[in-house]
């Protein structure tokens, strides 16, 4: 189930950027409740989850992850929080690809523990949107579409790869709590990001505000 839902999250989103074309505004919406899900998930399960096994510098981790995510972010040109900025594409971004494949794979890594089901949802939710802002990019900068559809089939099947390699390899295995850490860190970079930019020149926006708010309940309730 984990599986499938990772995979059609993405195949969601790609298909309703190209059945639907979706105005930018829709799609910051759905990104700005997708963070802030994301970010209270992280908040009310993962990480006290991760201080209830984690020794005296298990926080070290999680500041690991938020300057890693920082420095993926470089590469990646802000790929994994929608909001993708100038990219030479004379040539195929492959700082890009490496960077939001690695970050897709860590996504995974705390799903192989396999009652993390809210923390599935919240990444399947974040992933919509994401594969539609990738989409949108792809089949406008990348004259070979094919290679666009290659580009995606990968990113939607690196988060399962990084569930099936927790279960499987002995080092994931052994540090699965530093390792989740490191992950919830990467989390809530990405998610305080997406919430920041989605308030531009630090305007109230009603709408936005409404996602948010509706983001942080639906965790709640969860």
């Amino acid at each position: 189930m984990e599986i499938t839902a990772l995979i059609f999250a993405v195949i969601i989103g790609v298909g309703l950027y190209l059945i639907l074309k979706p105005k930018k505004q829709i799609v910051t919406l759905m990104l700005t409740f997708s963070g802030a899900y994301l970010l209270s998930i992280t908040v009310l399960k993962l990480l006290p989850e991760i201080y209830s096994k984690g020794g005296a510098h298990i926080g070290l981790y999680v500041i690991v992850g938020l300057v890693l995510q920082l420095i993926l972010d470089f590469f990646s040109k802000g790929a994994e929080h929608g909001h993708l900025h100038a990219i030479d594409m004379h040539r195929f971004p492959w700082a890009l690809f490496v960077s939001l494949m690695l970050h897709a794979f860590m996504e995974g890594l705390p799903l192989s523990d396999h009652h993390h089901h809210e923390l599935l949802w919240a990444i399947v939710i974040h992933k919509v949107p994401i594969a539609m802002v990738l989409s949108s990019f792809l089949m406008f900068y990348t004259e070979n579409k094919l290679k666009a559809f290659v580009f995606l089939f990968v990113f939607a099947m690196m988060t399962p790869l990084g569930s099936l390699s927790g279960d499987i390899f002995s080092f994931f295995i052994r540090y699965s709590n530093e390792i989740n850490a490191i992950v919830a860190g990467v989390f809530m970079h990405i998610a305080t990001i997406i919430l920041f930019e989605s308030s531009q020149e630090h305007r109230f926006n009603l709408k936005k505000f409404t996602a948010l708010l509706f983001g942080v309940f639906l965790a709640l309730m969860v």
